[in-house]
């Protein structure tokens, strides 16, 4: 019996029931050793993935499986034209999803910044970053929706969607689980059980967990006990915690889910579901990669050493060079007396003067080790993460060709995160994070057929309300910057959509669809510098009314531009700021089949991604900055085929994207800002073949290609090109956007006989050179990489077990997955990708 996984198809939506005519090409399918046909409701009804004009790769949970997928992030290496990474610089979490599909999608953590990629949990939308890198432990199939989505998915699917579509109950019992360990101490137990009630309410309960150490050591710098140091508890945090226990990069997590499900037959059906996830581990490895004399490194080594001139990570200069005037016990000394956690004492000189015992290491290159495994931080490091949230979805047939369904969820996010960026024993870039998030949506969906099925209709209306707060802690250069970022935002958002399907006659149909959106935000900002930076530099630049700071005087928070009254501290202006914003997503499709095996499409669609506020400021401002939204239109043209019987399937698409109103960052003062500074034109195919061409064997692979480059960039945000950075202009490529990706997967099942059967499964995937950070770092720059995973697996003819031995990245491919240029502080540091790893996997099944 042949079998084949349909991998890399075009697909989408939420997958229900297949009707009887698709069982029954399934079986034929099936039958004569062709490629099975799958189902899917990409349109919001039932059908044939090969009718539906829409790009999308689709991953079942056997195929998640024997690729060694186990979470949103790693799809990234099996889709083309398609970037999922774990973790976003200093986000310090590997639940953080940065997505990008054809080159749109967005590389921040913040509770102001949308991801442009939308994650949906059986329906729901998830609306942050931070903790849209789910797990997948009780998936039934994952499918990745690419090109604006606006019309039936709605804001922020800008670049594409990914729904992620979990188990449902049986009407039998039935258990299912595995057991895996392999490399760093590498432990993992999963199962999900199916416990039928009575005939017509089942239920289901999954639960997963990890554990792994990191791949990254931390090791202590050589003499480091010979200098002074502040303990980490000096400088506000989110918390005070090394999760990691001497490593980075680690997992350490677990999760629950239950289902409930009603179907007697009738016009009802009801699902009622509800999960948790904990995690609590290490932050994601990071690696310095390089230092600067800039700002904070040369201010501070110039501090310490005590003296007019110094030399600073190869330059030599007078230190005026470095903060703008010599140093001064009353600038660059004294850290704290204004809102610190404690006031600690002058750093000015310590290294010249005749104590020893308060000498400080300098901020430089020493601090790079020689392997991308190690460092010398000792600061923060931890990731906890609560995230819960349940659902009820409710389906009821009005009549034989017309039903409505009703999806309602409440969902809450709790996390914290503490990262040492510096990696050094110093406290000189830590960042920590607390977030707070919960959010409900209500979504009703009215589908149909109508004029003897020659129209298929929806229609739908849908709200969804968000609230939550982000509270960013940022230590630079030993405390002489302590950034204090408390954040609170909130969100309501309703939208009405509808499309309809014409079949104008037997080979030729047209679909015609919009959205309209109404979204109002609200934020305010309190961020500030517990150090008072700004007061202690006009008190060295002779302000005379910023000669004393305790307090600090009226007239010395208005000559330093602070906008509040009695906040002297506080960057931004108070009160709650709001923002509106009105869409209409509109798409429209042609579809020709000329033959049953064919099927032809060309799409014209729009979507948007909403705008918002900076949060992140570092200088006062007299209002709080904000942008607008993102904007997409695509034209796509696309095929659907299949021959030699369904043994031969070859899909195919070319598009085009109009990309304007892009975020951008640029300063403004020394405040990093985002407006809408940048037009794109993205250009591309893809290209995803399927083959059953002998008996046991199926080839399964794709090819993508994006062309993606701005076309302009306001003055501003241009970054010009140096020997650091590619820079931001026009002509300038997008980041996280590779030229091609290739991945081919051969899957041999060789049929042992009574002995059973043996699973060869290879997978290689070749990735183009992209940048990974919007200025085009080159010290971050990801280049061209080919990582091979492979497995074998034993299944006896029972069926109740099998064995599975793989390993991933065999030829151990290490390159940068994010990372960040802070020149400011004084340093580049990165993440490095996972080493080779083995595995040993036993799933047992009854």
């Amino acid at each position: 019996m042949r079998s084949i996984l349909l991998v890399g198809v075009a697909l989408g939506g939420l997958i229900t029931a297949a009707p009887a005519f698709a069982a029954d090409e399934a079986a034929k399918a099936k039958d004569n050793g062709g490629i099975e046909a799958i189902v899917v409701t990409a349109q919001k009804r039932s059908e044939n993935v090969q009718n539906v004009p829409i790009a999308i790769s689709a991953f079942t949970a056997n195929a998640l499986q024997e690729r060694a997928v186990t979470s949103v992030a790693s799809l990234s290496a099996i889709a083309p034209n398609v970037t999922l990474d774990a973790g976003t610089p200093f986000s310090g979490s590997s639940a953080v999803l940065s997505a990008y599909i054809r080159g749109i999608g967005a590389n921040d953590f913040a509770f102001n910044i949308d991801p442009g990629v939308g994650i949906y949990l059986d329906g729901v939308y998830l609306a942050r970053s931070v903790g849209a890198n789910q797990d997948l432990p009780d998936v039934d199939r994952v499918e990745v929706l690419k090109g604006p989505q606006g019309t039936l998915f709605g804001r922020n699917t800008i670049g594409g969607a990914i729904s992620i579509v979990t188990h449902d109950p049986g009407k039998e019992f039935r258990f299912t689980g595995s057991v895996t360990t392999g490399s760093f101490g590498m432990f993992s137990a999963k199962g999900t059980v199916d416990l039928p009630i009575t005939e017509s309410l089942s239920s289901s309960l999954s639960f997963s967990t990890t554990h792994r150490d990191g791949y990254m050591h931390r090791i202590p710098f050589p003499g480091a006990s010979n200098y002074s140091e502040d303990p980490i508890t000096s400088f506000k945090a989110a918390g005070y915690y090394n999760s990691g226990y001497g490593t980075e990069g680690g997992d350490n997590n677990y999760n629950l889910r239950g289902k409930l499900r009603y179907n007697d037959g009738g016009a009802l059906r009801v699902t009622l579901s509800g999960d948790y996830s904990n995690i609590d581990t290490s932050q994601i490895a990071n690696k310095l990669i390089a230092t600067f004399p800039a700002v904070f490194a040369g201010t501070y080594n110039c501090a310490i050493a005590g003296n007019p001139t110094q030399t600073v990570g190869g330059v030599t200069g007078p230190c005026d060079s470095f903060i703008g005037g010599p140093p001064s016990g009353a600038f660059v000394g004294n850290r704290g007396g204004l809102n610190s956690v404690v006031d600690l004492p002058s750093i000015y000189g310590v290294n010249a003067d005749a104590n020893p015992n308060n000498n400080r290491l300098p901020y430089d290159n020493r601090f790079v080790t020689n392997s991308i495994d190690t460092s010398y931080a000792n600061g923060n490091n931890f990731s906890k993460m609560k995230s819960y949230g349940g659902s009820a979805t409710i389906d009821y047939d009005l009549a034989e060709n017309m039903t409505i369904k009703s999806i309602t969820a409440y969902r809450e996010l709790h996390w914290k995160a503490g990262m040492d960026l510096d990696g050094s024993p110093l406290d000189f870039l830590h960042t920590s994070f607390e977030m707070n998030q919960k959010q409900f949506s209500e979504e009703l969906q009215l589908t149909g057929k109508a004029m003897d099925k020659k129209l298929n209709y929806v229609l739908g209306a849908y709200y969804f309300t968000e609230s939550g707060n982000l509270h960013d802690y940022v230590t630079f250069a030993e405390g002489l910057l302590q950034v204090d970022g408390p954040n609170n935002l909130s969100t309501k958002n309703y939208a009405f959509y509808g499309q309809a399907d014409y079949k104008i006659t037997e080979q030729l149909g047209i679909t015609l669809g919009g959205r309209y959106t109404h979204e109002s935000k609200t934020f305010e900002g309190f961020q500030s510098d517990n150090n008072g930076l700004n007061y202690k530099l006009a008190q060295f630049f002779g302000d005379p009314n910023c000669a004393s700071l305790t307090p600090i005087s009226n007239q010395c928070r208005i000559d330093n531009n602070f906008p509040n009254p009695g906040q002297p501290l506080r960057y931004y202006i108070a009160g709650e700021q709001h923002k509106s914003f009105n869409n209409f997503s509109p798409k429209v499709g042609l579809q020709y089949h000329p033959s049953d095996a064919i099927m032809l499409y060309a799409s014209w669609s729009k979507g948007y991604k909403t705008g918002g506020w900076t949060t992140r400021l570092s200088n006062p401002l007299p209002y709080a900055p904000g942008f607008g939204a993102e904007k997409a239109t695509t034209y796509e043209v696309g095929a659907k085929t299949q021959f030699f019987d369904r043994h031969l399937q070859i899909n195919g698409a070319v598009f085009q994207t109009d990309y304007s109103g892009i975020q951008l960052n640029f300063q403004q003062g020394v405040s990093p800002t985002i407006q809408n500074a940048g037009v794109a034109r993205i250009r591309g195919f893809e290209l995803e073949l399927t083959a059953a061409p002998a008996q046991g064997l199926t080839l399964t692979g794709s090819l993508g290609y994006t062309d993606a480059v701005y076309t302009s960039v306001d003055g501003p945000a241009q970054v010009a090109a140096s020997a650091l950075q590619a820079g931001v202009f026009a002509g300038a490529t997008l980041p996280k956007t590779p030229k091609y990706k290739i991945n081919i997967s051969p899957r041999y099942e060789a049929d042992l006989g009574k002995h059973g059967k043996l699973v060869l499964l290879g997978d290689v995937t070749f990735t183009d050179k992209m940048k990974n950070d919007t200025e085009g770092t080159f010290l971050l720059e990801r280049p061209a990489t080919t990582v091979i995973n492979a497995s074998a697996t034993y299944k006896p003819l029972s069926g109740f077990w099998d064995l599975t031995v793989g390993g991933t990245n065999l030829t151990n491919e290490r390159y940068l997955t994010t990372g960040q240029a802070q020149y400011a502080g004084g340093q580049i540091y990165g993440t490095y990708s996972r080493p080779a790893e083995w595995y040993a996997r036993l799933g047992i099944k009854f």
